[in-house]
């Protein structure tokens, strides 16, 4: 049976999920485009777009704003299975908005490193 959070492979996805909320945060589109997996199955569903393969989702980081991208974590899961797959979920607030915006991401360890392979972006109400 594989291991739920094994505190290695943990501590590696954390890691991994804290150099992309820096990345994301300080616009950093290398290192963004470093953390997706570099193929055309990768998916990124956001607030207000579908992007289907590495091509799609780079364009959108590089035409995307470059600012209001501060934002606060709260409610964050990460969990891995076994050594090499792991999901990290989120709730994250924007300063100006009572919104709360979700996200998720799945990680997969290739033997180049951890790589989301599939990530969503929503908002709902506040409740």
């Amino acid at each position: 049976m594989n291991e739920i959070n094994e505190p290695e492979v943990l501590r590696q996805v954390t890691e991994a999920f804290e150099r992309y909320e820096a990345a994301l945060t300080g616009n950093d589109i290398a290192m963004l485009d470093a953390l997706f997996w570099k193929s055309d199955h990768v998916v990124r569903l956001g607030a207000t777009e579908n992007l289907y393969g590495h091509d799609q989702i780079l364009a959108f980081r590089k035409a995307r704003p470059s600012k209001g991208l501060e934002r606060s974590l709260r409610n964050t899961v990460i969990t891995t299975f076994g050594t090499d797959f792991a999901t990290a979920c989120t709730e994250f607030l924007r300063p100006g908005t009572d919104r709360i915006g979700r996200q998720t991401h799945s990680w997969v360890r290739f033997p180049e490193g951890w790589k989301i392979v599939a990530a969503h972006v929503s908002w709902m109400d506040a409740a």
